[in-house]
């Protein structure tokens, strides 16, 4: 019987190296990990994402578990290892990771005090954090997250009530956050928090957070392509999940994440953007990102160079990058990406007329897969 062979960090001396060099992807850090979140602030990398439960021994005994039920191999029933709680780590490099512990779960959040019961139960399993990320609004810690527990409830928009990382907390957004999935935040120059969630809907959240300051509109890129999911018909949405918006130059990125194929789990895991002169749109046409990128975080390092985080999506084990350009790729999920946290650098550039143009550089990453959906 093959054994797994788990390929871990890479050295720190690489790993620097390939920081300086800006060329390559990296992998930065071991451990279970997917939607890996970076933030950088006061010269500290801070890092969250979906992880087990602290001490959990799945995350060495099934290190592949795909954080979905039945994901690697459907003849086995394989339970989720996502937890329950945010964890967090710290570093100034990008190479040696602090662990600042666990300072928020779902206990502490808003559902937690409204259905009690719902955290009484024997049966807690439907309660997983999912995609946390971290920020800071108004000189203040805020800590977002899913969690697709019963009638999409579980989602928190947590507030640190002092300049720290940890509670106690406040919920002012309350109700507003039901069903919804994968939230993140956008601020803009001017001040003005949004908040973006799904794919992709979004809404300017009043200065004491209490609440939407205007409803909700949809952002999509511009022009359609076939549904897969819905023959004979046409879509214009960017993906389905992992939204978020960044400021580049004078234009609004809004970036999203899909399957290559546009079918669910089929093919490879992939980031896409598209540009606007404003924050509700129009948005210009849906553009490729980097493969094998999705739902991750766009940061920039301490000399402004651009970084996306990427992690294992697959369901089955890695394939090698030269499988990955094979056209079977199609048939499942697959992914280049190690489990831990990747980072790939990102060609980010205004261009003369104003434009942005965005591709991951590692050439592993920097172009779509012979099973793509869409042209680039």
């Amino acid at each position: 019987m093959t054994q797994t062979v788990i390929q871990g960090a890479m050295p720190h001396d690489e790993i620097r190296s390939g920081l300086e060099s800006h060329d390559r992807a990296l992998h930065i850090k071991d451990g279970w990990m997917r939607d890996p979140y970076i933030i950088l602030h006061d010269g500290y990398f801070y890092l969250t994402g979906t992880t087990p439960n602290r001490d959990d021994p799945r995350e060495k005994t099934d290190y592949y578990n795909a954080g979905l039920t039945n994901a690697i191999n459907q003849k086995e029933a394989r339970i989720s290892i996502v937890g329950q709680h945010i964890r967090l780590w710290r570093s100034a490099d990008l190479v040696e990771w602090e662990y600042l512990g666990e300072p928020f779960n779902l206990e502490m959040g808003y559902w937690a005090e409204t259905e009690p019961e719902a955290f009484e139960s024997d049966d807690t399993t439907h309660w997983h954090l999912w995609a946390p990320e971290l920020h800071r609004v108004d000189g203040k810690w805020v800590y977002v997250h899913t969690s697709p527990g019963p009638y999409r409830r579980g989602a928190n928009f947590a507030i640190c009530n002092r300049d720290t990382l940890t509670g106690p907390f406040t919920h002012p957004m309350g109700e507003t956050m039901l069903g919804k999935h994968d939230p993140s935040i956008f601020t803009d120059d001017d001040g003005t928090s949004y908040l973006l969630w799904g794919n992709t809907l979004i809404a300017p959240i009043k200065p004491d957070f209490s609440g939407f300051a205007a409803d909700p509109v949809r952002i999509d890129p511009s022009g359609s392509r076939p549904d897969p999911r819905n023959p004979g018909q046409m879509t214009s949405r960017i993906g389905h999940e992992g939204a978020t918006i960044r400021k580049i130059g004078d234009k609004y990125v809004h970036f999203g994440t899909a399957w290559s194929t546009d079918g669910m789990r089929r093919g490879t895991y992939n980031m896409y953007y598209c540009v606007a002169d404003k924050i509700t749109g129009p948005y210009g046409p849906r553009q490729f990102a980097g493969r094998f990128l999705g739902h991750g975080t766009p940061f920039q390092d301490k000399q402004g160079r651009w970084w996306c985080t990427a992690f294992y999506n697959s369901n089955v084990e890695p394939i090698s990058r030269e499988e990955a350009l094979q056209p079977w790729v199609g048939e499942n999920a697959y992914t280049i990406n190690e489990q831990g946290v990747t980072i790939v650098p990102l060609d980010v550039r205004v261009l003369d007329d104003g434009e942005i143009y965005i591709r991951a550089k590692d050439p592993a990453y920097a172009n779509p897969g012979p099973e793509e959906a869409q042209q680039f």
